[in-house]
């Protein structure tokens, strides 16, 4: 039986007398969403569904409301793009018009983040059965006794049905995401993508948990075996979620966290992994979940016979997705939560070959690489494009961000500075030479690495500064090959590295003018040096 909350739609201000749906577990939203014909029950258990035309985030469709709230404490730009409260009040009505006219409504409420004394209740108000049903995956499930007493402090509305019309709504498209801090209201429309759900609370959080000193971020986190929590930065293709999940490591959540005085707590209940190419002997845990029943498939493709699963084929979307509860992942943290950490890993894939497979920073150059937040692309296919592309991606989650960098910078400063955190950053781009020449760094190298800096051992060694960053690299690693921690050595054109290393500085220089007015000499200090 559902559990209906003792604050009601009604209370909220709808007008609607659809059939609700309120609180179903797993097994009732997977029989609604099969029955109502919204995707598939592959052979061992997962439900597939598809998005449509919509495989990822539309990023340049998501608005905030510009208000009296929002005018001067949201950095706005191309990333926070303004909506006026009189485009968002005709597409308030409008939602609501729409809510209206539905037979049928499933409703969750949940809590986004996993320390009690930082998280925020939300309600999400769904058309579709398999959007509540990931919604209630990716974020925190509240037990009896909290759904009881639950008030929703910010509400979601979810309708892939709604179309957005631009001149009455200020929108770009039909598509929209819009946010209203002011009014607590979240609304979704024109887009089946059910993970504009999951980072419109990352958004939310991202916003609340500075007023409390609280550290938001687009990071992994696990627990090593005396307790030592490390955190993972690092941008799509970087190895944020495979180098987070180690059979000896306790994980606390591979996407979302909160760091506080006292913890570091998932934003979130659930993962959301890419399936593309997904490998059973790479990542067995992940894979493990693509035969469960509960695990919601996004765009994978099925034989519609016999029910298999086809990890390999991307004919529907290159960026097909898995969600499933944490508790799906063998060795998961029960509470979601560790204690702050002892070590940062900020993780780059740095296609330009360049940067050294791992190198010590002090929090000033911490802070210079977290407000960077590198990144290369590969070459392209287009004729011509032979050169890696540098991708700069602030806080390594400058969608999510609507605050100034600096909040966060400063706020990722000071917790460094209390704690006595150890940073490091993690190449696992290229080595030997940029993309195309060089080779990608070896997976046991970078574990080898990162086990050495968790447990300490790292620490120990002899340590050279480098000579473009500034930053400390070790000389040599017990069982990893001392030549490839001198990039330079590795390129068999000396010249040539000296010449990309120099083109990547002045990328890193240029990125930050941005920043430099909003941060201490000290952090401007932590710069690479330009020849």
């Amino acid at each position: 039986m559902s559990k209906v909350s003792s604050v009601s739609l009604n209370d909220q201000g709808f007008t609607n007398s659809a059939e609700q749906h309120w609180n179903l577990g797993a097994p009732a939203l997977v029989e609604a969403a099969v029955s109502r014909g919204e995707g598939h029950l592959a052979k061992d258990g997962p439900l597939v569904v598809e998005t449509g035309k919509h495989t990822g985030r539309s990023a340049n469709d998501k608005f905030m409301v510009r208000d009296a709230e929002t005018e001067d404490s949201v950095w706005w730009g191309k990333t926070n793009v303004a909506m006026t409260p009189d485009h968002f009040a005709a597409l308030k009505a409008d939602f609501l018009a729409a809510v209206a006219e539905k037979d049928t409504l499933f409703v969750q409420d949940l809590f986004g983040g996993s320390q009690p004394e930082h998280r925020v209740n939300v309600r999400i108000i769904n058309e579709l059965a398999w959007h509540n049903l990931f919604i209630r995956t990716m974020l925190v499930r509240p037990n009896a006794e909290e759904l009881a007493a639950f008030v929703p402090e910010y509400t979601i509305i979810d309708l892939p049905s709604f179309k957005a019309d631009p001149a009455r709504h200020g929108t770009r498209s039909e598509t929209v995401i819009a946010v209203n801090l002011t009014e607590k209201l979240i609304l979704i429309g024109g887009t089946a993508y059910a993970g504009e759900m999951k980072k419109s609370v990352f958004g939310l959080l991202n916003y609340l948990l500075p007023l409390d000193s609280v550290m938001p971020m687009h990071c992994s986190a696990n627990i090593g075996p005396e307790g030592d929590t490390a955190i993972f930065f690092g941008l799509s293709g970087t190895g944020k979620t495979t180098l987070s999940a180690d059979a000896s490591r306790v994980l606390i959540g591979d996407d979302e966290h909160g760091w506080s005085d006292t913890a570091v707590f998932n934003f979130e209940g659930g993962c959301y992994a890419k399936m593309i190419r997904l490998s059973e002997e790479a990542e067995p845990e992940i894979y493990a979940t693509t035969r469960r029943f509960g695990t919601v498939l996004e765009n994978v493709v099925m034989d519609p016979e016999t029910r298999e699963l086809d990890l390999d084929d991307n004919s529907k979307a290159e960026n097909t997705r898995g969600a499933y509860p944490i508790e799906f992942i063998p060795n998961a943290s029960e509470k979601n939560m560790g204690p702050v950490p002892k070590n940062i890993i900020m993780l780059t894939a740095d296609a330009f070959g360049v940067l050294p497979p791992i190198s010590r920073l002090t929090p000033e150059q911490a802070m210079y690489h977290f407000l960077s937040g590198y990144t290369a692309k590969v070459a392209g296919t287009e004729i011509g494009v032979t050169e890696p592309e540098a991708t700069f991606s602030t806080c390594f989650g400058a969608p999510f961000m609507p605050r100034h960098p600096s909040v966060y910078g400063n706020l990722l400063k000071e917790r460094i500075a209390k704690g006595g955190v150890r940073c490091w950053l993690v190449n696992t781009g290229w080595t030997g030479g940029k993309y195309g020449e060089g080779n990608r760094m070896p997976i046991k190298a970078t574990r080898a690495l990162l086990n050495a800096a968790l447990d300490g051992s790292l620490n120990d060694g002899e340590f050279r500064i480098d000579e473009n960053f500034g930053f400390e690299v070790p000389v040599s690693v017990p069982g990893v090959d001392s030549g490839i921690l001198d990039p330079r050595s590795t390129w068999s054109d000396a010249s040539a590295y000296d010449e990309t290393a120099q083109k990547l500085v002045k990328l890193f220089i240029n990125n930050f003018e941005q920043f430099a007015e909003h941060v201490d000499q000290n952090v401007r200090e932590a710069a690479p040096t330009a020849a």
